[in-house]
This record gives C-alpha cells, structure tokens and sequence, in this order.
C-alpha cells in the first residue's frame, strides 16, 4: 500500500469542526480521510445515505432558515402542540 499526496480544496468551517472531532478521537486529518476512502471502497458507495428532502422536509428547513417556525419554552409546551 502506497500514499500519494493529494490537494484539496474544502470549506473553512467544515473542516474547522471536523479536525476538532479528529484531534478529540486521536485522529490525524490524513488517517481520517483514509478511513472514509476504506469505508467508501468497503461499502462501494458512501458509507451513510444521502436523501433528498421531501417538500415537508423543504418547508421545514425553510422555517428554520427564515425563524419563522414555533418556538416552545419547554418540552411540555412542545407535546402538547403535537397533533397526535
């Protein structure tokens, strides 16, 4: 097994947060990507799913994004706004 050196281009902040969870599970950034390449070539595909969001998934991430969602003081506020 050979390494070969690779350039990437990634998201500041994305890879900010990851390397965080990295350095906290021991991991070097390198070790980490060639665990996801393993698991990649394992699964022969990604190694979790990828779904597009239904419409009710769409208008739900809208609310957020907008802050026009309802807002709940506490849990018991948010079951008994629950329709079920």
């Amino acid at each position: 097994m050979g390494t070969e050196p690779t350039s990437l281009r990634l998201d500041a902040d994305a890879k900010k947060a990851a390397y965080a969870i990295f350095a906290k599970v021991g991991l070097k950034p390198a070790q980490a990507v060639n665990l996801f390449l393993r698991q990649v070539a394992l699964n022969n595909g990604l190694p979790f799913s990828i779904n597009i969001p239904n419409p009710s998934t769409r208008a739900a991430m809208k609310e957020l994004e907008d802050g026009s969602g309802t807002r709940f003081d506490n849990s018991d506020d948010f079951y008994d706004d629950l329709e079920i």
